[in-house]
């Protein structure tokens, strides 16, 4: 049998719980559906790191971010270092990144490994953008989400049809300012978006991090954001409201022309005989909130930002219909494709392929706890720099950043500060139990294994 084919479409900032193979109530997204239907669906997939560039370098080199290089948002990937594009393309693989990069341009910082690269600078523009190709800026007309698909479907119509290929296709969509195409500006227009149970969250019972940051819907999105200014005359309790519907639905409208485009992809491979040979993966870089706990944005290690979607397809050897629980990481994907591709794991890769959770075998010694680590301490929204563990009951989470210095406008009291969720209990995290001695024991079995998972992995830097 012939090697499969690789399409790995991501979109940036896609919570899971707006895709309908999601159970989402908020939005249906039948294109995307597709590829859960006809494959599998991972229901805790998680990101080592919520935020886009840390978690795209963590997808291409299998690594964490203390081992990759690429802990925060200014830090470039190093190109001249392992990626599984490298890896591919060495081993007969032709290869293409169409869309956001987001990894740093210039010097080493471009892409490497792939053969054809058409890429946005930074985030990119959602109309008439820009884009790098091959180190050359090129203006195109049109809406990026339309773009970045037929820049993809072009080079696979160029490809040598004799050659295996990776295509990773990344979608700047829907990433903040949330700007929507002429086609779904309308959408959802003259209905109300439900609000999440935990909209009004007012942060007590928690660390002091979550009342700090920065990412509330009724205080923190800007005019650019809403695009307009509010009715006047509104509480405050309807003003919330009202700036949730305008986010969202805007959010949702980006999604719609996305769940197009990947049925325009998905057709596409049906139209050349090659859907049966073709592996088809749909994701996005991490999780986002979407007014869970009165927040925007991503960031925390709370399960709407650190749980990703990731849906696969590949006839040959998937289960249509098929759901697995396990747990999978962003680090897990490179092997993955690796495996299928007949290509041993490099040792120092540090995810493990899931080829035997897609064809419904839970491999011995299967991870049943993952490790997470943000470093951005105070940057952007104002988050705390925390790190902690996730098993199936529980999530323990450590802010270890120390404040620096007052904003005068929040009484921040200092970390260090834990955090311990029981998920069963608890599944929105309203109510940590870290103070509860009837979780002493639990607290510290915890703790050893967060400490062990930090020596194995080589993040053990005393913090």
């Amino acid at each position: 049998m012939n090697r499969p084919n690789i399409v790995f479409i991501m979109s940036d900032d896609h919570a899971a719980h707006a895709l309908s193979c999601y159970g989402s109530r908020i939005n249906s997204t039948p294109q995307i559906d597709r590829i859960a239907n006809e494959g599998m669906r991972f229901d805790s997939c998680f990101c080592t790191n919520s935020i886009c560039a840390p978690s795209r370098a963590a997808i291409l080199t299998g690594l964490y971010n203390h081992l990759n290089g690429v802990k925060t948002l200014g830090d470039p990937l190093d190109g001249r270092q392992q990626t599984v594009a490298k890896l591919l393309q060495d081993d007969g693989y032709q290869t293409a990144i169409v869309g956001k990069w987001h990894l740093g341009h210039g010097g080493n910082a471009d892409p490497t490994g792939f053969d054809y690269w058409n890429v946005l600078p930074g985030q990119g523009d959602y109309h008439n953008p820009t884009f790098i190709e091959m180190g050359e800026e090129k203006v195109y007309e049109g809406y990026v989400t339309d773009i970045t698909t037929e820049l993809s479907i072009d080079w696979l119509n160029k490809r040598d049809k004799n050659k295996p290929f990776f295509l990773m296709c990344h979608n700047k969509a829907p990433h903040r300012p949330w700007i929507p195409d002429e086609k779904h500006a309308h959408m959802y227009e003259d209905i109300d978006i439900p609000e999440p149970e935990t909209f009004n969250d007012d942060y007590s019972n928690r660390a002091a991090a979550a009342a700090a940051a920065r990412m509330r819907v009724d205080r923190d999105l800007s005019k650019k954001d809403l695009k307009m200014d509010p009715p006047e005359g509104l509480t405050s309790e309807q003003l919330k409201s009202w700036k949730y519907q305008r986010y969202i639905k805007d959010y949702l409208r980006c999604i719609a022309s996305i769940d197009d485009n990947v049925g325009l992809m998905l057709d596409w491979l049906e139209e050349e005989c090659i859907a049966d040979d073709t592996i088809v993966i749909y994701t996005s870089d991490q999780g986002f909130f979407l007014g869970d706990h009165g927040w925007f944005d991503k960031r925390f290690m709370y399960e709407e930002s650190l749980r990703m979607p990731f849906i696969i397809r590949y006839p040959r050897e998937i289960k249509p219909g098929s759901v697995c629980g396990q747990m999978a990481l962003n680090v897990d994907f490179a092997p993955t494709f690796l495996d299928y591709a007949g290509i041993p794991v490099p040792t120092n890769m540090q995810g493990a392929s899931l080829r035997l959770l897609l064809q419904g075998v839970e491999p011995e010694s299967w991870r049943k706890s993952m490790y997470y680590r943000y470093w951005m301490h105070l940057g952007n929204h104002y988050v705390y720099s925390h790190y902690g563990i996730r098993t199936e009951r529980y999530k323990l989470i450590y802010y270890y950043g120390e404040a620096l210095g007052s904003t005068g406008a929040i009484d921040e009291p200092k970390p260090p500060e834990w955090e311990l969720f029981d998920l069963h209990t608890d599944p929105y995290e309203l109510i940590s139990v870290y103070h509860d001695p009837s979780y002493t024991d639990i607290i510290l079995s915890l703790k050893e294994e967060l400490h062990e998972l930090r020596v194995q992995l080589q993040d053990d830097d005393g913090v």
